[in-house]
């Protein structure tokens, strides 16, 4: 009975794996119960083939303490050779009624936020992504973002 059941797990593994055939790098990183506007969530990219191209994905991980129809990010894409490119992004996040976009069936929703397409890579690159959210009528950015649980980085080879 432990063999069957032993083979069994190792082939719902082998299908939950194969069904992410474009998966290269998938991290998440925890930025607490909230995202402090100075803490930068950093991403060191494994070496690539320089031959392929990659879309890049922002996976955000937020709960019903998320009280804003959209975010702000700043992202920043550090290159070997010292360049740094810098974007401000911004993404839906809710419907007109409130409710969270993203996918989950609990409070908890996981939005697939689409970055760069078509990227070359070169040597050892680093991804860094703060949130730059502010209040409507207001100047200084939100201290303390309350609702985003995890951001993560996604990359994908493209087809």
């Amino acid at each position: 009975m432990r063999i069957k059941n032993s083979v069994f797990l190792l082939l719902i593994a082998i299908l939950i794996s194969s069904c992410d055939e474009k998966r290269i790098f998938d991290e998440y990183k925890s930025v607490g119960s909230a995202w402090h506007k100075d803490s930068i969530v950093s991403f060191n990219l494994p070496v690539l083939d320089s031959t392929k191209r990659y879309d890049l994905f922002i996976n955000i991980r937020d709960n019903n303490n998320y009280q804003f129809n959209n975010i702000f990010l700043i992202v920043t894409l550090e290159k070997p050779n010292g360049y740094t490119k810098v974007d401000t992004l911004e993404y839906q996040m809710a419907n007109p009624d409130g409710s969270l976009l993203g996918n989950g069936f609990t409070d908890i929703k996981e939005s697939k936020l689409f970055y760069k397409e078509n990227v070359k890579f070169k040597g050892k690159y680093k991804v860094n992504i703060k949130q730059a959210i502010r209040e409507t009528g207001k100047v200084p950015g939100v201290t303390l973002l309350e609702g985003i649980t995890e951001v993560g980085l996604r990359i994908e080879k493209k087809d």
